[in-house]
């Protein structure tokens, strides 16, 4: 289905929860990245839900569509964890106010994977500054995964997410995985851990053997300059951990500016990308086959509707 088809979608979105809870069952868990798009009213959100005096309330939208979206959907990407440590107010809110049903994959705060903090003046003065507490797990412990804690059982991954690091910040993975290994050797043991790069050189032997000596599964990831997803997902030994981790997230090449001008409001589909198709198909199917645990999420920036792009995969439309 192509959201927009409005008087199509109440059958298009049973079918989709339908064909999600059934892979759900298999251990295979797909979602989205994030939740909070008006633009999937209609589709997956019920416009009716979200008035107030006869007219849509952004406020009622963002409180209450979480849980509508589990309604369809048995798994979400937080990627709002990056940029800050959630209060255990924030995640009593969170996880209360969703059913108990709906599983999380949460990104890891930057405070923990960002080596020197960018320039942007969100940052204020720590900009361009050292990261003095990065690869802390004593903080990711105390400031995260304590307050996560009485929740665990609906946490379905952790990820760590690193950005393009500069030869002035590591010459190389060899430098990198000096940091990253003993860090990954420190953490408490009863979450699941994934680890995303953006140096697309950093996808080799040595870079997969640390992630595998720590049950921590690489993150096949469709970015702007990582490989294809087929190709880190053929890539020999790439699997490292016993359940697998995917971020469908930009066609490689493309920047993100450029999706969000792209594709906003994320209402429709808008660039077909065969091959991260066919490659999400493959991974689903070969996770469907094995015993181990499954997580994939897509992003509306992929192609510019992630609920739509989802049903594409599963052969909803057909």
């Amino acid at each position: 289905m192509q959201p927009g088809l409005f008087e199509e979608a109440p059958e298009w979105r049973h079918r989709l929860a339908a064909r999600l809870r059934e892979l759900a069952g298999q251990n295979v868990w797909i979602g989205t990245s994030s939740w909070k798009y008006p633009g999937w009213l209609g589709t997956i959100y019920s416009p009716e839900r979200y008035q107030t005096r006869g007219r849509f309330s952004q406020k009622k939208f963002e409180e209450h569509c979480l849980a509508e979206y589990a309604e369809t959907f048995p798994v979400v990407c937080g990627d709002f964890a990056f940029y800050q440590f959630p209060s255990p107010e924030y995640w009593a809110k969170l996880f209360l106010g969703s059913p108990a049903s709906l599983r999380f994959g949460f990104k890891v705060p930057e405070h923990i994977t960002v080596k020197t903090w960018p320039g942007h003046a969100r940052y204020g003065q720590r900009a361009g500054a050292e990261n003095e507490r990065f690869l802390d797990a004593g903080l990711f412990e105390a400031a995260f995964t304590r307050a996560l804690e009485p929740y665990r059982e609906r946490v379905g991954v952790l990820m760590f997410e690193f950005g393009t690091f500069s030869k002035a910040q590591f010459g190389g993975v060899d430098a990198f995985l000096e940091r990253l290994d003993p860090f990954l050797a420190s953490l408490p043991r009863q979450w699941r851990y994934a680890v995303e790069i953006r140096n697309a050189e950093y996808l080799e032997a040595g870079y997969l053997a640390c992630l595998r000596r720590h049950g921590v599964a690489h993150v096949y990831s469709s970015w702007t300059r990582m490989p294809e997803l087929g190709a880190q997902a053929a890539f020999p030994g790439s699997r490292t951990a016993d359940f697998t981790v995917t971020r469908a997230l930009l066609r490689p090449g493309r920047g993100y500016e450029d999706a969000v001008r792209r594709f906003q409001p994320y209402d429709r589909v808008q660039e077909v990308l065969p091959e991260a198709r066919q490659a999400l198909r493959a991974i689903v199917n070969g996770a469907q086959s094995g015993p181990s645990a499954a997580f994939v999420f897509v992003n509306n920036r992929l192609e510019g509707n992630a609920p739509a792009t989802i049903g594409a995969i599963l052969g909803v439309d057909d």
